[in-house]
C-alpha cells in the first residue's frame, strides 16, 4: 500500500502540473498593445452569449455591445460609436482528463462595466490567424482590462 502511494504522489503531481500549464499565460500590456488592431476605452452596454458542443468541449461564445468612450489605437471607431466585440469560453465535456489546452478569455465584463478592450480585425487575435471577416475580436486571454 505504501509503495503504491508513493508511486502515486509523482504522476498526481506530474498530472496537475500537466494542467496548470496548458492553459494560454497572460500577455502583458505591452504586448496586448503590440498585437491589437484596435483599442476601446468604453462602457459594455449588453453582452449575448451561446453556447454549442463541439466535440468533447462546451463553448460558450459571446458579443459584447461596447459604447466606445475614447479610442486610443486604429482607424474606423470613434468615441460615442458602438463597437461589437468577440470573445469565448470553453470548458472539458467529454469523459476524462481534459487535453491541455486552454479555456478561452478571463476577467468576462459584465454589462455597465467600462473597460479597456484589447482588440483583433483581420489579424492575430491571440488563438488564432483565421480572423478575417472584419469583426473584432477580443485579444485573448486578457483582453480586457479593468485598471486605469
Amino acid at each position: 500500500m505504501r509503495k503504491s502511494l508513493l508511486l502515486a504522489v509523482p504522476v498526481i503531481v506530474l498530472l496537475v502540473g500537466l494542467a496548470a500549464r496548458a492553459e494560454k499565460a497572460n500577455t502583458p500590456p505591452a504586448g496586448l498593445k503590440k498585437v491589437a488592431t484596435h483599442i476601446v476605452k468604453g462602457e459594455v452596454k449588453a453582452v449575448y452569449s451561446r453556447s454549442e458542443r463541439e466535440g468533447k468541449w462546451k463553448y460558450t461564445r459571446y458579443v459584447a455591445e461596447v459604447k466606445i468612450g475614447a479610442v486610443e489605437k486604429g482607424k474606423g471607431l470613434t468615441a460615442g460609436g458602438l463597437v461589437y466585440v468577440r470573445y469565448w469560453t470553453r470548458s472539458w465535456a467529454g469523459f476524462g482528463t481534459p487535453p491541455p489546452s486552454t479555456s478561452g478569455h478571463r476577467g468576462l465584463p459584465k454589462a455597465g462595466e467600462t473597460l479597456r478592450i484589447y482588440l483583433a480585425q483581420n489579424s492575430y487575435d491571440g488563438f488564432a490567424t483565421d480572423n478575417k471577416d472584419g469583426g473584432f475580436n477580443v485579444i485573448g486571454a486578457n483582453g480586457f482590462d479593468r485598471k486605469e
